[in-house]
């Protein structure tokens, strides 16, 4: 039998003999030259490229690279491998067929790669792992000739144990993909064999990393990690392949110290507690190492990973349902991040590039990028985690104008299941969208509840582009519109979805020497230079905040960050060379809308809503008692000012915080025999300490907590609409209810008086200005528009009327003031174009925005007043070489924002009327 097998393995080399002699002469890599380079193009290793880690969330200590150069060939199917073959080209992986890196650069829809590897020598007596990190779309994988496994799906990682296939020398792989791209009803995303316009060149083939790595039998094949901030702990599943292992050790560690852990079994749910857990953010990216360990028989496998703890909730704030994360309502503010390269297509250049990106999107001030129809490879997320930046996954879409066939739409789901089950873990992920602009869409509803069931954990956006584009069937957590250039009026949310605007923007700017085809470009509105996209890119953003407060918006995503091959909206060209637009002003046009959204920001007013299903229209009110009270856009103005708030800094700790009362200056929230009431401090320790608060997580996830500085243990509470301070289980019965969780939960919510500063209202008034050069000037209209004017009593009579105006509660909101001509009834100040102007109500939401300012202690000194605007909620009324605008300080329209004078010119006094 010996014999035999040796005569057949003669024959079968004899004949791979022929075949190697009949095969073209093998021809070296060589890289093809893109249209457009990146700067590290020239920076990619043409025998190690991508040489990190590939799998940030799984790691092992022994592993090995195939990136590199690959033998590569066309092929006519998957049958019949060219196995002991030599193939006459050579590709670079993991670079995507069509991209210039690969040094293919065309489109194959079958094909084949071969190498060879030998497995080192410390791996004996372990199984040995070929891993992939994708393949676009599906794969056939040999090793010396024995079929050892295939995959389907071109966005999710797959491995195969080679061990059995393996010899004690030289071993061959082969892998064979077939890429259909667009001629079948797949997931594709933007790739089209035929590029043009939105759609992008094909990414066919191994697209990300190929390593081996020694394991044994049984292994961790993924860790499914679940921060559960409430209660102060980490659900982790360890999901195991291979053997059988009887336990599981986890441990967690921070800065190389020992944070808490558990034991538990592979697949079972194990809560390892992390004490005075520090909250992941995007202002504090933190992440928590992780260690797993197979113990017991079959043990022996340990693994690294990382996470970190928040959570993704939705809460009403100021009567709209809104996003929360970890308790707070922060306004998403993100792009449209595509993933092209125009080296390599599908798959960035180096690690450092594929982390550019994301740090330039954080370095403009955002602090959400939604990842557009495409699943990029595990170091992507491992970079948004670290960065602090939150994800809005997409998955990506079949082929638009094509109804999926009923295996189709098995595939996608399918596919679907796989890419939530492989980033579950990704900390920076907080939605899933299954549909973009109806694109292959069907059972919108379905899909979004089979999702929610998959992962009840994030939000699910049933259809981005609800509006425009696609179908909404109703279900899931967001109502998303796309609106180009936009911002315009979204969807209001609804009492189970929030609302989003999942894309606008869309400026353009054509850099010559910079495009991926001269004269070839595409925008929704194409600028002639950098300072005229900037000062745009303002504008539209400002618009954002209005809103954030007129229709309940929570996320707004701009297009986009990079232009992409003939699309010419982005921050960057598309080889990142050319920033178009001025870093500073966008950064500053991004924070300001954060800042708008409100939260717990020192020296700002706010309101404290309850988030107790029964009471969430409720918010804490003094008077002098605390108490809980319903409010409404509608409520009236002592109720809205009772409910409001000045966030000072503790005055017992500054580390916490003290509610001082927005229409009693001097008063503060503080406790006394548990009852929380309002009262003058009297500068002692005992009222600094009753009057002091620290924040704390939510007891919900609904929001946050507030603990009393001097009673630990006791929470801000409300029972039966009065407010105390009350301990989960305590002596008294307020602390006892089964809601006390809830009732203990709070949301900072923006005020529901705007106005930090008071006017009289139906009182003429003239606005007169104080900077010191020019205190003789009063703000007057002329010819509709705003001007400072000298005014005297022996002025002229029409000046002087001109110069005069009747303040009314705000058009827009009766917490602010709108300024009504005297001269003209009827006609109001208003602001266009950052222009303010005198123009006649006409009865739209948007004149009585624009109409309306809130009024603020002046930022110069004194009684006098600085008039924001309500939806531009950065920008005040200023005056600059007499005329008047809307301006913030250091922002985009120079020279009116410019500091320097800033503070005074936008500081008035309410003067006597001169009309």
């Amino acid at each position: 039998m010996t014999r035999l097998l040796r005569m057949g393995s003669a024959l079968i080399l004899a004949a791979a003999t022929v075949l190697i002699g009949a095969t073209p002469a093998h021809s070296a890599y060589v890289p093809k030259t893109p249209p457009l380079s990146t700067p590290w193009t020239s920076q990619v290793s043409l025998t190690n490229p991508l040489p990190e880690y590939p799998r940030p969330q799984l790691t092992r200590s022994d592993w090995q690279s195939l990136n590199g150069q690959w033998q590569f060939a066309h092929a006519t199917g998957l049958t019949n491998p060219p196995v002991g073959q030599t193939l006459g080209e050579t590709i670079l992986v993991p670079y995507p067929v069509e991209s210039a890196l690969s040094g293919i650069m065309r489109h194959e829809n079958h094909m084949w790669y071969r190498r060879t590897f030998t497995v080192p020598s410390g791996w004996s007596g372990r199984r040995v792992q070929l891993n992939f990190g994708a393949v676009t779309w599906q794969a056939a994988i040999w090793v010396n000739g024995q079929s050892v496994g295939g995959h389907t799906g071109g966005y999710e990682s797959f491995s195969v144990d080679v061990t059995t296939a393996l010899n004690g020398g030289t071993n061959e792989i082969i892998v064979g993909v077939y890429s259909p791209v667009d001629a079948a009803g797949i997931p594709l995303g933007k790739q089209r064999l035929s590029p043009s316009g939105i759609f992008y060149t094909a990414a066919s083939g191994i697209w990300q990393s190929v390593w081996l790595e020694p394991t044994v039998a049984a292994h961790v094949t993924r860790l499914d990690t679940t921060p559960d901030i409430v209660a102060g702990q980490l659900d982790l599943v360890v999901q195991t392949g291979g053997g059988t292992a009887q336990g599981v050790l986890a441990e967690v560690l921070s800065g190389g110290a020992f944070v808490g852990s558990a034991t538990g079994s592979p697949g079972a749910h194990l809560r390892v507690t992390i004490p005075n857990a520090r909250l992941w953010s995007p202002d504090d990216p933190f992440l928590y190492d992780l260690r797993v360990t197979l113990t017991g028989t079959g043990g022996g496998d340990v693994v690294g990973g990382y996470f970190g703890m928040r959570s993704i909730a939705k809460a009403v704030v100021n009567g709209f349902l809104r996003p929360v994360l970890n308790g707070r309502f922060v306004f998403q503010i993100g792009t449209l991040d595509q993933g092209y390269w125009p080296d390599g297509s599908y798959t960035a250049p180096t690690d450092a590039a594929l982390a550019f990106d994301l740090q330039q999107q954080k370095n403009l001030g955002f602090n959400t990028v939604r990842k557009h129809i495409k699943v990029e490879p595990a170091r992507w997320y491992y970079w948004a985690d670290r960065l602090g930046l939150m994800v809005w996954q997409d998955m990506p879409s079949m082929r638009t104008g094509v109804t999926p066939s009923t295996s189709d739409r098995t595939n996608f789901e399918s596919e679907l299941h796989r890419m939530v089950d492989q980033l579950r873990g990704i900390t920076s992920i907080v939605q899933w969208q299954p549909f973009n602009e109806g694109w292959g869409e069907y059972d919108p509803a379905r899909i979004a509840d089979l999702v929610k069931s998959w992962d009840p954990t994030r939000l699910v956006d049933n259809n981005s582009g609800s509006n425009c584009c696609g179908f909404d069937g109703g279900n899931g957590d967001a109502i998303d519109d796309h609106i180009y250039v936009g911002p315009g009026q979204t969807q209001l949310p609804s009492v189970t979805r929030v609302a989003e605007l999942g894309e606008f923007g869309g400026l353009g700017l054509i850099v010559p020497g910079h495009e991926w085809q001269a004269g070839a470009g595409f925008s929704y509105e194409m600028e002639p230079d950098s300072a005229t996209l900037t000062k745009r890119y303002a504008e539209v953003t400002d618009t954002l905040q209005g809103l954030i407060f007129a229709r309940g918006l929570s996320a707004s995503i701009y297009t986009e960050p990079t232009d992409v091959e003939n699309e010419r909206n982005g921050f960057y060209t598309y080889d990142r060379q050319v920033l178009k637009m001025d870093a500073a002003q966008v950064r500053a046009a991004n924070l300001a809308v954060q800042a708008a959204a409100g939260g717990l920001r020192l020296n700002t007013l706010v309101s404290l809503g309850a988030t107790t299903s029964c009471c969430t229209t409720r918010y804490l009110r003094q008077n002098p008692l605390g108490v809980t009270v319903p409010v409404t856009s509608g409520s009236g103005d002592v109720t809205k000012q009772d409910t409001t708030f000045r966030l000072r800094a503790g005055l017992a700790d500054a580390a916490c915080y003290s509610f001082e009362s927005r229409n009693y200056p001097g008063q503060y929230l503080r406790h006394s025999a548990y009852r929380v009431q309002r009262a003058v401090n009297d500068g002692s320790s005992l009222f600094a300490q009753d009057a002091t608060f620290c924040v704390r997580t939510g007891h919900t996830a609904q929001g946050v907590s507030f603990e009393s500085k001097n009673f630990p243990g006791r929470f801000l509470r409300h029972i039966d609409s009065e407010v105390y301070i009350a301990a989960n289980g305590g002596p008294n019965s307020f602390d006892n209810a089964a809601s006390w969780a809830a009732d203990t939960t709070w949301q900072v919510a923006a005020p529901w008086w705007r106005s930090g500063a008071s006017l009289a209202t139906d009182q003429a008034v003239s606005l007169q200005v104080v900077t010191a050069c020019c205190t003789n000037r009063y703000l007057r209209h002329y010819n509709g528009l705003g001007y400072t004017e000298v005014v005297t009593s022996a002025g002229d009579a029409t000046l002087k009327a001109d110069a005069t105006f009747v303040v009314r509660h705000g058009l827009a909101d009766s917490s602010c003031y709108s300024f009504e001509s005297r001269n003209f009834p009827g006609q109001y100040l208003r602001h266009a174009q950052f222009r303010v102007r005198k123009d006649a109500n006409d009865g739209t939401a948007t004149f009585a925005q624009d109409a309306t300012f809130c009024a603020q202690p002046g930022r110069l000194a004194g009684s006098d007043v600085t008039l924001t605007s309500y939806n531009i909620a950065t920008r005040a009324i200023r005056h600059y070489a007499s005329e008047v605008w809307i301006a913030a300080e250091g922002g985009p329209n120079s020279p009116y924002d410019a500091a320097g004078s800033y503070a005074a010119d936008v500081t008035w006094h309410p003067a006597a009327a001169w009309g």
